[in-house]
């Protein structure tokens, strides 16, 4: 809901703040006062085109702001939350700035943002309804959402559950189509990772394989060398066994060992180094043994050296093509099984894409047939809904009709087509919306829809804002007293922004607005307009003028204050 709107320098309003009532508010004043700039800024705060031409001649920038009442669990709440604007008390201010020359800005509770995210926000709480709204709703598709929004929650259920099917029906499509789609590569493919896998196969490598092999081609191709290393190392630890006089180095540590242990009593420092030298003794004697084990081991083998070689090529040959070492080519074979089996294993996924496709079309069907009966019901309500508006709105004997037509096959909105027909008289064909409404049938019948519409609670519960431009367009009389009567009962569920040329429409209102042009003696300046919100006598003095262009005839006078006695009475 719009709480309060104030404009600075838009067009020929140099300032002006609308303070809007919950309910009905109607705008009106002499045409070419400026009541469009009123809709202008409407249109701004809702992320509508920023047109530099709009700024007041002289100024340089216009200022549009505005406050909006809005639950704090809403979705309008949490979508401005989320581009981080601030919901406070439940008030949403909203921002737009037009310079003269350059980029027009928009805020949202403090905030710069996308003039999108206002659009986003504005279709939820606001609906204008003017000329080019009146062309919208000759479109099928904005027909079949105010068909689907009369239906009520179940019937919105019913909506969402088909289009919950028709997605996965969409989905299945595509992942079958393109599974066929691409055989040949699928085949190419099989082809490749079969080939990768008979070669590992062949090989059957081993975890680590390649460092092994490594280190025994090393070992195996220097014995000599090896053998002398190991040699000298383990005579220098155990003594020439050729030569009794000479001194090892295991014979060496002992006796130090034990001189340090003779003295230990005396120094308890000796001891510690004597359990040191003990542990060196162990060390040296097992590092002795192990050598004389390795010297036994190192036979030149040119067999197994030419075999290691051999495997080590045929193992590089399969690094080369799937990794640096053997174990990446162990990770590929795994992965490739695994792609393998889904392109060519025991589970036919091409049967398994088209059983997910049947399913999906038998849902679309079960989802389609029960939207198409809530349709039809909901259709029959609508019209009934509707004709019973029109028939107050001097168009009695005219019938809407919601007509289903059958598709040749589902579509992403349904099995049928829908389209709002109007007989505007008894015994007059139904024609499209498009082709047999006149601008002011239509816009009666836009009415009568909105009020029937309003019948049914917000489903998001959000109190929605309805703004009006030239719905009594064509009308006059009675039909324009049942046109205020019915801007009225649409203000009992909703808010309701009215410009009107009729008085009759205007006496209907909560509060009234009133747009005047002050032309300034000096030509030089330019005309500026105010904004004001009109009670009492000056409001009677207005419906006067809008009735006779007479303020003050006491005949206008005495029609208009009639007027809203009959008005208050027959709300």
């Amino acid at each position: 809901m719009i709480e309060q709107v104030r404009i600075e320098n838009l067009g020929v309003i140099a300032g002006a703040e609308l303070d809007l009532h919950p309910a009905f508010t109607v705008i009106t004043g002499e045409t070419g006062a400026g009541k469009t700039m009123v809709l202008t800024s409407l249109a701004l705060l809702l992320g509508g085109k920023a047109d530099p031409a709009l700024v007041r001649h002289g100024a340089d920038r216009a200022v549009v702001e505005g406050a909006f009442a809005v639950p704090a669990d809403g979705a309008v709440a949490a979508r401005a939350e989320e581009a981080g604007a601030a919901v406070e008390d439940g008030e949403l201010l909203v921002a737009r700035t037009l310079p003269a020359s350059g980029r027009s800005r928009a805020h949202l509770g403090g905030r710069t943002v996308p003039t999108g995210v206002l659009t986003e926000i504005g279709e939820q709480l606001v609906t204008v309804h003017g000329q080019s709204q009146q062309l919208r709703l000759r479109a099928p598709s904005q027909q079949r959402a105010a068909l689907d929004a009369f239906g009520g929650p179940e019937h919105a259920a019913l909506v969402a559950g088909y289009r919950a099917a028709w997605a996965e029906l969409v989905a299945a499509r595509e992942e079958l189509a393109a599974w066929e789609r691409e055989a040949g590569a699928r085949e190419h493919e099989i082809a490749l990772l079969r080939a990768g896998l008979e070669q590992v196969d062949a090989l059957d490598p081993q975890p680590g394989e390649d460092h092994a092999l490594r280190e025994e081609a090393l070992r195996l191709g220097n014995v000599e060398e090896l053998r002398t290393a190991a040699g000298l190392a383990h005579q220098a630890l155990t003594g020439d066994v050729d030569s009794p006089e000479s001194v090892d180095a295991t014979t060496l540590v002992d006796t130090a060992r034990r001189s340090l242990e003779q003295s230990a009593d005396n120094d308890a420092a000796l001891g510690g180094w004597a359990a040191r030298l003990a542990e060196a003794s162990y060390l040296l004697s097992d590092v002795a043994t192990e050598l004389a084990g390795y010297l036994d081991s190192l036979d030149a083998d040119p067999a197994r050296l030419a075999f290691v070689h051999e495997r080590r090529a045929a193992l590089a040959e399969l690094t080369r093509t799937h990794g640096p070492e053997v174990d990446d080519a162990l990770t590929w074979a795994e992965r490739a099984r695994a792609r393998l089996a889904y392109l060519d294993g025991p589970e036919d996924t091409a049967a398994a894409l088209r059983e997910r496709l049947a399913r999906a079309e038998a849902a679309v069907a079960e989802a389609g047939a029960a939207l198409t009966a809530s349709r039809r019901r909901t259709a029959d309500a609508l019209s009934t809904a509707v004709d019973a508006e029109l028939a107050g709105l001097a168009m009695a004997g005219a019938h809407l009709t919601a007509r289903l037509t059958e598709l040749d096959e589902p579509g992403p909105h349904g099995a049928e087509g829908v389209e709002l027909l109007l007989a505007s008289h008894p015994g007059a064909p139904a024609r499209p919306l498009g082709q047999g409404a006149s601008g002011g049938e239509l816009s009666r019948v836009m009415l009568a829809i909105e009020v029937a519409l309003a019948a049914a609670e917000p489903a998001d519960g959000e109190l929605r804002t309805f703004v009006f431009d030239e719905v009594d367009a064509g009308v006059g009389g009675k039909a324009a007293v049942e046109v205020g009567r019915r801007l009225a009962r649409l203000a009992g569920s909703a808010q309701v922004v009215v410009v009107t040329h009729l008085a009759q429409v205007a006496a209907f209102a909560d509060r009234h607005l009133v747009v005047r042009k002050n032309t300034p003696d000096d030509d030089a300046v330019v005309t500026a307009t105010d904004v004001t919100t009109v009670e009492g006598r000056d409001r009677v003095r207005e419906l006067a003028r809008m009735l006779s262009g007479q303020e003050d005839s006491d005949t206008a006078l005495r029609h208009a204050a009639e007027l809203l006695e009959r008005a208050g009475v027959q709300r």
